[in-house]
């Protein structure tokens, strides 16, 4: 089952995508018809409401008078704190029952217009933002809600930044344009993205990768999406991870390289790391079969000393590598040394940026990046193990 969540700001467009994945197949759960239903006439939920804010808000019929209650909190933060306490936990128990009653092969599809103010971003295999300019947004509920301009900017201020949502998108779908525009995005996104992600799901695999090592110049959003994806793999494991690291190229600013995110799951045994391995699938990062260990560098020879559990990821959009290391191991420390090497060594930096492209040339024309991977071992035992040991001296 894949799950996403999908969320923008109020006239973005998030409900024409909603009704568009729900056409496609996907199981639609829409957050602001759950928050209605959790307070119906006779609710618990309406009961609350009545004694927090007082009986004028119910009509003579018992209903809730929403456009008061609009009045009422998108001018007071305290009050529409108040007002989520009471709704949002009765909205994700109602969404949890129809998750449940959804088959396991469906991709539901949670449209939360408060995604990210209530943080539930690692929650979802993905999240979908729906994007549109502030100005136009207003001008939508003006000329299709029919509210004052006065009234379109507090219910934009009363929601996150359009920036703080962009920052929790795996996917952003642009409605600054036509809705046909819009339509081709998401069916898109369906074909090549959420179909295929939840077919790897259901199969326990990663996803198809082929082609030679490629490097991409470096990408300031790469510690962004390592940082989602980490967070995603903390969920999945609880209180069984000791951390997640961002490891390898992409973490190092201004580093080319591959557009694969490598990511260091430590946990306090190999023994645990197994264990973990079905949460970790069923959050989108499958195990791979066989023996995987780090190559023994010369201060720690033991190769037992270097044994981990790798892992891929099932989403065809983002190239993930998951490595799940004992804690402490000498191939969890030599990882977060690397790293932090190249972070504070710019010349390093440079150096190793120039092998990988003369790696990345001659290995042009590969079928994968197995050759590729294999070639820069001899730099690692040569340049690297030297100017790291160096450089961890002078640092203690």
């Amino acid at each position: 089952m894949l799950s996403i969540g999908l969320t923008g700001g109020i006239a973005a467009g998030k409900s024409l995508v909603g009704k568009r994945l729900a056409e496609l197949g996907a199981v639609l759960i829409d957050a602001d018809l759950l928050a209605r239903e959790v307070v119906a006439p006779g609710t618990a939920g309406l009961a609350e409401i009545r004694q927090t804010f007082g009986a004028e808000l119910i009509s003579g019929e018992g209903e809730l008078n929403r456009a008061r209650l609009g009045e009422l909190i998108f001018s007071d933060q305290s009050k529409r704190e108040k007002l989520n306490a009471i709704v949002h936990p009765k909205v994700r128990a109602r969404a949890a029952e129809l998750r449940a009653e959804a088959g396991r092969e469906a991709i539901i599809v949670q449209d939360i217009p408060l995604l990210v103010e209530t943080g539930q971003g690692a929650n979802f295999h993905l999240v979908i933002v729906v994007d549109a300019a502030d100005e136009l947004r207003v001008a939508r509920m003006v000329t299709l809600r029919g509210l004052s301009e006065a009234e379109a900017q507090d219910r934009l201020r009363a929601q996150a930044s359009r920036q703080e949502r962009l920052s929790v998108a795996d996917i952003v779908l642009d409605n600054n344009g036509t809705e046909a525009e819009l339509l081709s995005q998401i069916d898109e996104v369906w074909e090549n993205r959420l179909q295929p992600f939840n077919h790897n799901l259901l199969l326990r695999q990663r996803a198809k990768r082929c082609g030679p090592a490629v490097l991409s110049p470096a990408d300031p959003r790469w510690p962004e999406i390592a940082d989602r994806l980490a967070s995603r793999i903390m969920l999945a494991c609880g209180d069984q991870a000791v951390g997640v690291d961002h490891i390898g190229s992409t973490s190092i600013p201004g580093l080319d390289a591959k557009d694969v995110i490598d990511l260091q799951l430590r946990v306090r045994s190999l023994e645990i790391a197994d264990q973990l391995a079905p949460a970790l699938a069923a959050a989108g990062f499958p195990a791979l079969e066989g023996d995987w260990r780090d190559t023994p560098k010369s201060f720690d020879p033991d190769p037992e000393h270097w044994l981990k559990r790798l892992h891929g990821n099932a989403d065809p959009g983002q190239q993930v590598n998951l490595h799940v290391r004992v804690d402490g191991s000498a191939g969890a420390n030599y990882a977060l040394a690397f790293r932090d090497w190249l972070r504070a060594d710019t010349e390093m930096k440079e150096r190793y940026l120039q092998e990988k492209r003369r790696l990345a040339e001659l290995h042009a024309n590969d079928a994968n990046t197995g050759g590729y991977a294999e070639a820069k071992e001899p730099w690692f035992t040569e340049v690297a193990e030297p100017g790291l040991a160096a450089w961890l001296a002078r640092a203690n």
